[in-house]
């Protein structure tokens, strides 16, 4: 379609009320090489370099967190400006590999820190970045960072948790409500930072004019429901006021941990008005075999991606690891005895 398409956004990030300091980075880049946006609102029009919007939420106690979140937005930057796309917008393959290799490089960065600085040994974030190429977002995620499109005033969740609960869910053991409420809920399989390699879920997500999208850490995610985020976004004009009004109400349920939210909303003549929803599957990018091509379904009822995750245990806190390691040998020997 031809036409400019921009992006209106705005990004917000809040210690919290328990946090004594703030251990989330977000990114809100254009790609042909000018500096990353502030605080504050601000439009792009998409040029063919493209758009990141990026949240990291680290871990690992002391200032870990804060240096990996912060190197983690910094080096998918980096590498994205660097070494530009050189293929088409609408090669989805390409697309992806180049997004999953941006992830894998700052993984590379944060890991090799880690081990050259003993005293941030175990320093790690996730990370949840989105790639805007004309109409179509490429979305990556390590971790338990979120995504949602708000559509027609309803929230879509376009990321899967890479969380033990997550799994705990997929496997039935659990189900959405009971995982919003359990203790482990903040266990993550796999983040930047901690081991040499990781493995990327990527997705692709075509847009419609006047579409949203909303990526935050779980210090929002954590509080405040989906439904709660697409009413918020859809009523409110003010892309400022609507990440204001999410940040304050996370604070109001404790806000117990640092709460980070960008909102980006799409227009222009380049974007469609009404199309049929395609649902991109993407299959994690192994050197071994090669992702599904992308999936095109009719929109009803809008359907989410399939982002399958690859288990590689990192807790978050490590102490949650240790109860339920404990907690499942105590159940075993419960049923041997009995």
């Amino acid at each position: 379609m031809s036409g400019d398409v921009h992006v209106d956004v705005v990004g917000l990030t809040d210690v919290g009320r328990t946090r004594e300091h703030n251990e989330d980075t977000f990114l809100v880049a254009d790609l042909s090489g000018s500096e990353p946006d502030g605080p504050g609102a601000a439009r792009h029009v998409v040029g063919p370099s493209g758009l990141v919007l990026l949240v990291a939420d680290g871990m690992g106690g002391a200032a870990a967190g804060e240096i990996a979140s912060r190197m983690a937005a910094d080096e998918v930057h980096r590498f994205l400006v660097r070494k530009p796309l050189h293929t088409a917008p609408s090669d989805d393959l390409a697309v992806a590999q180049h997004v999953r290799e941006a992830v894998e490089h700052a993984n590379t960065v944060i890991h090799q820190y880690s081990v050259d600085h003993p005293d941030l040994h175990g320093m790690g974030t996730t990370v949840t970045v989105a790639v805007l190429l004309q109409e179509r977002l490429m979305l990556a995620q390590i971790g338990d960072s979120r995504a949602y499109l708000i559509r027609d005033g309803v929230a879509t969740q376009l990321t899967k948790d890479q969380s033990l609960t997550q799994r705990l869910v997929d496997a039935g053991e659990l189900t959405e409500e009971q995982a919003e409420r359990s203790e482990r809920r903040n266990i993550i399989l796999q983040a930047l930072g901690p081991d040499a390699r990781v493995k990327v879920a990527l997705s692709q997500q075509p847009l419609r004019r006047d579409d949203a999208l909303l990526i935050c850490s779980d210090g929002l995610s954590g509080l405040v429901k989906r439904e709660e985020i697409g009413t918020i976004v859809a009523a409110t004009p003010s892309l400022q006021q609507a990440c204001e009004r999410l940040v304050a109400l996370a604070n109001e349920r404790g806000g117990p941990d640092n709460v980070t939210v960008i909102v980006a909303r799409f227009g222009g003549e380049g974007l469609p008005t009404d199309a049929v929803l395609e649902v991109g599957v993407h299959r994690l990018l192994d050197d071994e075999e090669a992702p599904d091509l992308p999936v095109r379904v009719p929109e009803a009822g809008y359907r989410t991606s399939e982002l399958p995750v690859v288990a590689i245990p990192q807790a978050r806190p490590f102490g949650m690891w240790v109860a339920l390691v404990l907690g499942l040998i105590a159940a075993a020997v419960w049923v041997f005895l009995g």
